[in-house]
């Protein structure tokens, strides 16, 4: 069974994958056993265990970087240093980590990155300088970005295309509550404990993630790959150096050396594309995955996302503790809306996303958004009530709830499945980069603004930790002024998710539990026909019914008498039976002697009787109709509709 198309051939169109690796994929997991192997959400419950701690672990240091000034002695660049390590390890590993889990298995590299990870927690919450610090961020950065992809690999590959709109959507709102409730954790962390046992939670949380995924999540069959080292050394070196750049940039007054590093980045990075593009053995990124409309603009949506929510803790975070006085913990309850707003609508979002296009939805969480965060900006003031600031922030989770999943559900539906593993490391890669430029880019813009309002001297005191945690009075009202325009510079990069999601093809969805079509759509090369029936016009008058009395009630005298003496009746106005239009005003007759099977009109006791049918196209229609078939009106007046080409 094929499906009509209008013009010439549909072209093909991968929905995920293809029937035989899903048929292979689920005979595996069945010969697997039966820890959970056979009911893909335990395996999936399993693995969000190790992905949103590791999603939290990428803002919840954010809460704590007043305290951390202070104890380290460290300023501003350098404290911003210990989110922007992790977030740049994290992005770096993860253009290989998919490759590596389709040869070595995504469960095993799961295991591996969620190890490095625990391990790296312990050492940071052992650290005893900024050094030190930064250097165990980055190892805890490598091992989330190896775990990451993985996750997303085995979604693709244990779920049904109907049911993989809600497991993404689960997935996205995974990492969408995690970084909002990140802050909620470091400041209970830090006012109860110290800033270390923001590191030291990992640990156990990481030992119980590690055990049910041993147990729960199945393994898969693997697929060989080469490596491409030297895009990973080429994208790795391009984007240090632009991070680098933009991070220290406003602090060394922007030297010259400060512009060649960013255009060296650039370079770097230009070169990594360029290589992707000439490597004709196994490109570390294949650039066929961009040529998917709808993954491209997802992957800039949820870069632009990352950003937006990096950036924004930072100067909120500052804000709250130096300029309203606020402990980390009640700092921490001042953004809870925004994980309460986006934990209660991503539900509802994930089942909105398998039913109606992503264009409308994801357009109306990045408005919000920007909005929001507009909103918060003018709001950000030293004596603005805190209940005042609620409002902007329950603006921001609704904004982030339908933002984040509807992202990670378009992003890979459409994606063939020899690109999972490399679609869903370059999704997650973006995603990392848009944090990472994020933090970056706010510590520069924080520096800068703080650098422009502040008094001569307070800055310099401001920069080192000296007035972290505690602001003089004449210095409240400029430092807030500074923080408020700080968190425009989100509020203006969200714009560009409005103009992404205005060009998204997206996707009929079938609804939640429909079963697959029985077609495959892509060798479907079959052409749509319209044919038209003409008629030869004549000039003789509209002929005039027959009354009914002369029509015989036996179906078979009847139809023998019509044949030998047909009465006169109207010909069928309206729509013909291949759906084109007759004139009304006028009138067709056949040319030609009469086919064999013509039988002559039926009366209505005739068209309800059983009759005699004849094989059209497959299947038996009543031979109920005059001598030019049904009457096509009939049809239109029973069902509103016509049939077209059946």
């Amino acid at each position: 069974m094929t499906t009509a198309t209008s013009g010439s051939s549909g072209q093909a169109r991968r929905a995920g994958p293809s029937r035989a690796d899903m048929a292979a994929d689920q005979k595996f997991l069945a010969r697997s056993g039966p820890r959970g192997s056979r009911n893909p959400w335990h395996a999936l419950w399993a693995m969000m265990i190790g992905f949103f701690m590791i999603m939290v672990d990428s803002t919840i240091v954010a809460i704590a970087n007043p305290t951390v000034m202070s104890d380290l002695h460290i300023g501003y660049d350098a404290v911003v240093w210990v989110t922007s390590a992790y977030l740049l390890g994290y992005a770096v590993v993860l253009l290989v980590a998919g490759r590596l889990g389709d040869r070595f298995g995504p469960k095993n590299l799961y295991l591996i990155g969620l190890v490095v990870f625990t391990a790296a927690s312990l050492w940071c919450g052992l650290a005893g300088s900024a050094g030190m610090l930064v250097a165990a961020r980055v190892v805890q950065g490598i091992g989330a970005g190896v775990l990451t992809p993985q996750t997303l690999t085995v979604i693709t590959r244990i779920f049904p295309p109907q049911r993989r709109g809600v497991a993404a959507s689960v997935w996205g709102a995974t990492a969408g509550v995690a970084s909002l409730v990140g802050p909620l954790a470091g400041g209970v962390l830090v006012d109860g404990l110290g800033w270390e046992w923001i590191f030291f939670v990992n640990v156990p949380i990481g030992i119980v993630g590690l055990a049910l995924a041993v147990w729960l999540v199945p393994e898969l069959p693997t697929r060989a790959h080469r490596f491409d080292l030297v895009g990973v050394g080429l994208s790795g070196v391009g984007t240090f150096l632009i991070v680098f750049g933009l991070q220290q940039g406003q602090s060394a007054g922007w030297q010259p050396w400060i512009w060649a590093t960013v255009v060296a980045g650039v370079g770097f990075v230009s070169a990594f594309v360029y290589w992707q593009s000439v490597n004709t053995r196994e490109p570390l990124i294949p650039l066929e995955v961009f040529t998917d409309r709808d993954f491209s603009l997802c992957s800039l949506g949820v870069g632009i996302t990352s950003f937006a929510a990096t950036a924004l803790m930072l100067p909120v975070t500052f804000y709250a503790q130096t300029v309203c006085g606020l402990s980390p913990t009640r700092s921490a309850w001042l953004i809870a809306p925004m994980a309460i707003a986006n934990g209660v609508l991503a539900p509802l979002v994930g089942r909105i996303v398998d039913r109606y296009h992503p264009r409308p939805v994801l357009g109306f969480g990045f408005s919000v958004l920007a909005i929001a965060l507009t909103w918060l900006a003018f709001e950000m003031a030293p004596d603005t009530p805190i209940w005042r600031l609620a409002l902007p922030f329950t603006a921001i989770g609704v904004g982030m709830a339908f933002v984040w999943s509807p992202l990670t559900a378009t992003a890979t539906r459409n994606l063939p499945p020899e690109l999972a593993g490399a679609g869903s490391a370059v999704y997650n890669s973006v995603r990392q980069l848009g944090a990472v430029f994020g933090s970056a880019a706010m510590a520069a813009f924080m520096t800068w603004r703080i650098g422009a309002e502040l008094p001569d001297g307070s800055e310099r005191d401001a920069g080192d930790g000296a007035i972290a945690l505690q602001l003089p009075e004449f210095v409240r009202e400029p430092f807030s002024a500074a923080m408020s325009q700080s968190v425009l510079l989100p509020a203006f990069i969200t714009l560009f998710g409005i103009g992404a999601a205005l060009f998204l093809i997206g996707f009929a969805p079938a609804g939640v539990g429909a079963a697959p079509p029985d077609f495959d759509d892509r060798d479907d090369d079959d052409d749509y026909i319209e044919v038209i029936l003409r008629r030869e016009q004549t000039g003789e008058p509209a002929p005039v019914s027959a009354p009914p009395e002369v029509l015989h009630t036996d179906p078979v005298e009847s139809r023998r008498r019509r044949r030998d003496d047909p009465p006169s009746r109207p010909e069928p106005i309206g729509f013909a039976h291949n759906g084109s239009h007759v004139d009304r005003e006028k009138r067709f007759r056949p040319t030609g002697d009469l086919p064999p099977h013509w039988h002559g009109p039926a009366t209505r006791s005739d068209r309800s009787a059983p009759s005699p049918g004849r094989r059209v196209n497959g299947s038996t229609r009543a031979a109920r109709g005059p001598r030019y078939g049904p009457d096509p009106d009939d049809d239109a007046r029973g069902s509103g509709r016509h049939s077209s080409g059946r």
